[in-house]
């Protein structure tokens, strides 16, 4: 009954948001009385964080083995691509193998990663080691550029990674069918290397100007 709830409640959530959904929609989805939900669940927020943090613990395993398991392989020499693809392409596998399911996470976590008020906390405690841990690499992969440039080009990847994430459709209107929203094996083929080249092209120019 439980994962019942969770999915119903994954659902309602990555369509409406924490706000336009009421433990009587969850309970209207599921099939039962909405009392129900009170005797698992103290309140909305609760069940929406145990929503969260049901898959946010298995992208975040499942990209720290990855990256750690590219760390060990390279003997410390990663490179900026090879990095990006340990993260990224990991967490873009559960979104094409994964069914309908962690595609809803996928927009609820685009969802949390745009709140200001709370998503940020919440994205926070669920994904700052994993997230270090690829900083480190791109560290170790761009030794003369800044953290200030490596951070930024973090906050670049992560804000295209969650408009993927969405999937507004937006692309398919603007591309005239020619690109899908939900193609993130599409996405997965492109993503890492166009990043790369904009985490060398912004290091190379800022090693440049402070040269000249």
């Amino acid at each position: 009954m439980i994962e019942q709830i969770l999915d119903a409640a994954e659902y309602l959530f990555s369509k409406h948001g924490l706000y336009g959904v009421t433990l009587k929609d969850v309970a209207k989805r599921v099939g039962v009385h909405h009392t129900l939900l009170n005797y698992y669940f103290n309140d909305k927020k609760t069940l929406f964080d145990e929503v969260f943090a049901r898959r946010a613990v298995i992208t975040s395993e499942r990209r720290m083995t990855m990256l750690e398991e590219y760390e060990r392989k390279t003997a410390g020499k990663p490179t900026v691509e090879g990095a990006l693809r340990a993260f990224l392409d990991t967490d873009l596998d559960l979104y094409i193998e994964g069914g309908e399911g962690w595609r809803n996470y996928a927009a609820l976590g685009a969802q949390v990663a745009n709140t200001p008020e709370w998503g940020a906390e919440t994205m926070d405690r669920h994904f700052d080691p994993v997230v270090l841990k690829l900083i480190g690499l791109l560290r170790k992969a761009l030794p003369d550029c800044s953290d200030e440039d490596i951070f930024w080009g973090y906050h670049f990847v992560t804000g295209a990674l969650m408009l993927t994430l969405a999937r507004t459709g937006r692309i398919d209107k603007l591309s005239g069918g020619l690109c899908k929203s939900d193609d993130f094996a599409a996405v997965k083929e492109r993503m890492s290397a166009f990043m790369a080249g904009g985490f060398l092209t912004i290091c190379k120019q800022r090693k440049d100007t402070q040269a000249s």
